[in-house]
């Protein structure tokens, strides 16, 4: 059972969308809106693939590149989520994902600033002279979030960041380094703060 509708729309959606074709999902899947792949541009063969029970609720939005691939656990909940994957991002199962979290596999530009100056004009769409982006010098790395794991409303998960099962991200909380199981962390950067009680 699903609210999504054997032509990829949903039922009662605001949106005329339909779910992308290399989208899958299992059985209890709950999508809000098609909205939330508004910039999809995946081209992997499945390039998102969501378990059984997965919701997903407005406002969240799955921006993956082309040859990204993004998993979503069993029993996941993401309500207003950004998940940006230019190589990979895994979420586990019986995850609580909230409001304003971004998870980022990428810095998506250059730091170096010249090369940035060069990208911004690359991705000026009425720029006449437009030059290559220079993505030799942008850095991704994959991001693994296990099982049982809640991101608070505003955290930021970036790049090759790994959270290990049962652990709890604050909310606002910025994630640079790796978050050990079963611990919470906080601040800006993350910082480990408690144990996750029994």
């Amino acid at each position: 059972m699903s609210n999504v509708r054997p032509d990829r729309t949903i039922e009662h959606d605001w949106s005329p969308r339909r779910i992308p074709e290399n989208v899958t999902w299992g059985e209890g899947f709950y999508c809000e809106s098609a909205q939330c792949f508004l910039h999809f541009k995946g081209r992997r063969q499945p390039a998102i693939e969501f378990g059984n029970h997965v919701s997903v609720y407005a406002a969240c939005q799955f921006a993956v590149a082309a040859d990204a691939h993004v998993t979503v656990g069993d029993f996941t909940l993401m309500v207003g989520a950004l998940i940006t994957s230019d190589t990979r991002v895994e979420i586990g199962s019986h995850c609580l994902i909230s409001w304003g979290v971004g998870i980022a596999d990428s810095d998506f530009h250059p730091v170096g600033a010249a090369q940035r100056k060069i990208d911004a004009e690359a991705l000026a769409p009425y720029f006449g002279n437009k030059p290559a982006r220079p993505l030799e010098a942008v850095r991704s790395r994959p991001v693994k979030i296990g099982n049982n794991v809640w991101i608070g409303m505003n955290a930021i998960v970036l790049k090759g960041v790994t959270i290990g099962d049962n652990a709890v991200v604050a909310a606002g909380a910025v994630v640079t380094k790796n978050v050990p199981a079963g611990t919470i962390v906080a601040g800006n950067p993350a910082r480990f703060a408690k144990r996750v009680p029994e």
